[in-house]
């Protein structure tokens, strides 16, 4: 009937209210919670749960209100064996908002073919930090080009189900997630920690997921300055929010005043403290309503992509889907350095005149995905760099470095050298220790209810087996790796001393950095003509640095994040905090403040050709902001350029990037670009009015490539 209603022109929010009345109470308050019994949920978590099937939520069944199903991201499904994409860093690494959104597309189309009609997986939570535990599952540094990739990824997943934007808001230490109380003053607030959520919310998020920590005070998934002011009041969203999982809410009618509209994945605190609320009149009636009608005028204005056909398990991992994860991590792999052997840079290595590559490292023939919490993926059929390496040459040896003599006779024998090194689940992603797990535990509920307890039953019965992949069963039953923060943000002793001695032994010595972030080399980098960061690179990430080595294809990355000379450098950060301080300076933004030396700037990468910028301009068109540029490819390869625009106005500390594009350019041909400039890039923070406004004065941009580069100003005065 609200479906008809809808049909007929009624808003959805309306046909959601009148749905919402025809509820019980009971059933009410049942869609302010995940629909599973927490102990049964619980228990059935705990044995790789979020791998094994969806969580569901806010369903009527007496009403005929399907609710909807989550499964988490960012890099592909989490249940069952789906498609294993490079993790999300890697992805902002192309800069190639397309290609997200094909990307998206697919992840769309293999969530809804395991039953899930709501996705976890568009992280944008800023790299503040490179020792973050979970920097891989966010894009970079700066807001707009996360805000902008997590965008593109939004848009692939609605074509098929809903998406979640999270995690809401300034989450960006891992360790203290559940106890940091992060305090940031208006201005940073509004124009670093929130423009990107702002930005995916305007392009029509479903549904927004709050962080686990405080902020200024008060937890996120309980701040009435998050969830109403911000979220509802100024941005106008029209979707819903839920919170992180167990943890994420610690009152549970607290969380429904300030605008919280789910706890996730289980009843639990709700549970406990709404009905009492609502009993000595704390809460009322109209504020659970509230939260309910939200959640079900996105069902219902999502209704039309959820009843679709949707295609068998028999779709995951399939050779297209394949395909594109080989051409994301071809367009994601990221060149930082080909020094010449001789007269001729060492990349790309001639199968013909090239005779034994060694392959040498513990990671160089290792399935190593990433983060092994909520995001990992049950990749199957995984192409390892050494597989991916001995499919483009004939003569490869493998040896995984624990031998420093073997290795090195190896080395001395060889005619190239692949290091593979770096981090591994073990060193940095999501965080469950022990830390802090006893207060936490005292939020737990009491007994589950019986008749909720058969109901999951019943819901865990009618979903499809999944087959645990064989290297999976000697997992820890939790489902995590160690992985926390990081740290340090150098390769460990092992991989210098191993690094070294193969250097000495092999003038063609090429090194690969697997890592969700900034790795930090000055120790061993003059040693080594060659550097390649490939981040976590997906399920044919092997096949993608195969065809890279050896001039398939060349290196189309782009550091989403600039790397220091020195750590100190950095912002503070400790990831045991309970209370920390953000401002607006971190990035590529604090090391210009300062004037510190960058070891490599955001954009840095290079490729098998050289490109430069011409004739760059920006203008106002029509009302619009337009920058135009010439890209000239100055080698004998085609390449694919990135262009950056960033911008300043006269008075303020900060340049901003406000545009990106990448642009195909022939060998020894020119191409123009037009980019019309998101002019809320250039919004600024009021702090009398509260709002974002533009305000007028002469700005200068830059149209550059990265931000080692230096052009001149282009100057134009904005109304």
């Amino acid at each position: 009937m609200a479906l008809d209603a809808i049909d007929e022109g009624v808003d959805p929010h309306e046909a959601a209210s009148a749905l919402v009345a025809a509820m019980t109470p009971e059933e009410r308050l049942g869609c302010l919670e995940g629909d599973g019994p927490f102990w049964a949920g619980l228990s059935e978590l705990g044995r790789l749960g979020y791998h094994l099937r969806c969580f569901p939520a806010a369903g009527v069944s007496r009403l005929g209100i399907p609710g909807f199903t989550f499964s988490d991201g960012p890099r592909g499904v989490v249940v069952d064996r789906a498609t294993a994409f490079p993790v999300s860093m890697a992805r902002g690494a192309s800069f190639d908002v397309d290609l997200e959104e094909r990307i998206g597309n697919v992840i769309g189309t293999e969530l809804r073919a395991v039953g899930a009609t709501l996705y976890g997986g568009v992280c944008v939570n800023l790299l503040r930090h490179p020792a973050w535990g979970r920097a891989q599952e966010t894009y970079g540094e700066d807001p707009h080009h996360v805000g902008e990739m997590g965008a593109a990824l939004t848009r692939g997943i609605q074509r098929h189900a809903m998406a979640t934007v999270k995690h809401f808001a300034a989450n960006s230490i891992e360790n203290a997630r559940f106890q940091v109380d992060v305090e940031i003053a208006e201005i940073p607030l509004h124009e670093v920690f929130l423009p990107h959520f702002r930005r995916i919310v305007a392009e029509g998020v479903a549904c927004v997921m709050t962080a686990y920590n405080q902020v200024n005070g008060q937890w996120a998934g309980e701040s009435h300055q998050l969830l109403s002011e911000i979220l509802h009041d100024e941005w106008g969203f029209k979707g819903f929010s839920i919170s992180d999982w167990i943890f994420g809410v610690r009152d549970g009618a607290a969380s429904v005043a300030a605008g919280l509209d789910v706890e996730m994945p289980y009843r639990m605190r709700r549970s406990i403290s709404v009905p009492e609320a609502l009993a000595d009149g704390s809460l009322t009636w109209d504020q659970v309503d509230a939260c309910v009608v939200r959640t079900m005028a996105t069902l219902l204005r999502f209704a039309p992509i959820l009843s679709a056909s949707v295609q068998g398990r028999d779709v995951l991992n399939c050779a297209p889907h394949r395909a594109l994860a080989a051409e994301a991590a071809r367009r994601t792999l990221v060149m930082l350095k080909n020094d010449a052997v001789g007269d001729q840079p060492v990349l790309p290595l001639d199968p013909a005149t090239t005779g034994t590559v060694a392959v040498i490292g513990r990671l160089g023939d290792a399935v190593n995905l990433g983060d092994q919490g909520s995001s990992e993926v049950w990749a199957v059929d995984v192409v390892t760099a050494a597989a991916g390496i001995a499919s483009r040459h004939d003569t490869v040896v493998v040896d995984d470095g624990s031998d420093l003599d073997r290795a090195a006779a190896l080395a001395s024998a060889a005619d190239a050298v692949v290091l593979v090194v770096g981090c591994t689940a073990a060193d940095e992603g999501e965080y469950l220790g022990s830390d802090g797990m006893a207060a936490l535990s005292a939020l737990f509920p009491g007994a589950d209810d019986d008749a909720d307890v058969a109901a999951y039953a019943r819901f865990v019965e009618s979903t499809p087996e999944v087959v645990i992949p064989k290297d999976l069963k000697t997992k820890d039953p939790t489902g995590f790796a160690k992985g926390g923060d990081r740290t340090s943000l150098r390769l460990t002793e092992n991989d210098v001393a191993l690094i070294e001695m193969v250097a000495a032994r092999c003038a063609q010595t090429i090194v690969v950095i697997e890592a969700g972030s900034a790795v930090l080399t000055d120790e061993w980098d003059d040693r080594v003509p060659v550097v390649l960061q490939r981040f976590y690179a997906g399920v044919e990430g092997g096949t993608a640095l195969g065809e890279v080595l050896f001039g398939d294809a060349s290196p189309e990355g782009r550091l989403p994040f600039s790397v220091p000379r020195h750590e100190a450098d950095l912002p503070s950060f400790d990831p045991f905090a309970e209370h920390i301080v953000y401002d607006e300076w971190h990035g590529w933004w604090k090391l210009e403040r300062e004037g510190s030396e960058v070891a490599r700037p955001f954009g840095w990468g290079l490729s098998y050709s050289s490109t430069e910028i011409a004739d760059a301009e920006v203008r106002v068109v029509g009302g619009d902001l337009v920058a135009s540029a010439a890209v000239r490819n100055t080698g004998d390869r085609d390449d694919r350029a990135l262009v950056l625009v960033l911008g300043q106005r006269d008075g303020t500390e900060r340049r901003r990037l406000v545009g990106f594009r990448r642009v195909d350019v022939a060998a020894g041909e020119l191409a123009t670009i037009e980019l019309t400039l998101d002019e809320r890039a250039l919004l600024e923070r009021d702090v009398v009015a509260h709002a974002m406004v533009r305000r007028p004065g002469t700005w200068r941009f830059w149209v550059c490539q990265h931000l080692g580069e230096t052009p001149e100003p282009i100057t134009l005065d904005l109304a």
